[in-house]
């Protein structure tokens, strides 16, 4: 295993955390062979530098605070982080989808709509921010949306 292969992939983990397929795939081009990143890869596993469910807990919380459940698993998934792992994060953060998309509503805009296509587009957005129609539904339709 090369020292700079090493050098490189810990200052990469010195700037946040990574999955394993994330790190490889940066690491691939600077690799000697496949052997050589599999090894590093494992190494670094072995002294827990590296962490998938680490990883997927910390992204998820970054996550929370502006999208929807549906939204940061797909964003998980995306990362590298296993399906079943993605949904047990993502469904941690679905309990309180409701309250923090009403929030998100509050904050970007400051009065309760009644027109249609007004309601429409903040419908979508909401979708855009990875709520679920029920949540949305619901966070539209809540009187106690706005103060």
């Amino acid at each position: 295993m090369s020292d700079e292969l090493k050098a490189r992939a810990l200052r990469l983990l010195a700037r946040r955390e990574h999955t394993r397929a994330e790190l490889a795939r940066k690491l691939a081009p600077h690799a000697g062979s496949p052997p050589e990143l599999d090894a590093l890869l494992a190494a670094l596993e072995g002294r827990k530098l590296i962490s998938d469910e680490r990883y997927a807990e910390a992204r998820a919380h970054r996550l929370s605070r502006k999208f929807g459940a549906l939204k940061v698993r797909r964003e998980l998934v995306a990362k590298g982080v296993e399906r079943e792992a993605a949904a047990r994060f993502a469904a941690d953060i679905e309990k309180t989808d409701l309250e923090r998309a009403r929030s998100i509503l509050a904050r970007k805009y400051r009065t309760r709509t009644i027109a249609p296509k007004e309601r429409a587009r903040r419908a979508r957005f909401l979708q855009s921010r990875g709520f679920s129609g029920e949540v949305i539904r619901r966070a539209l339709g809540a009187t106690e949306e706005f103060p």
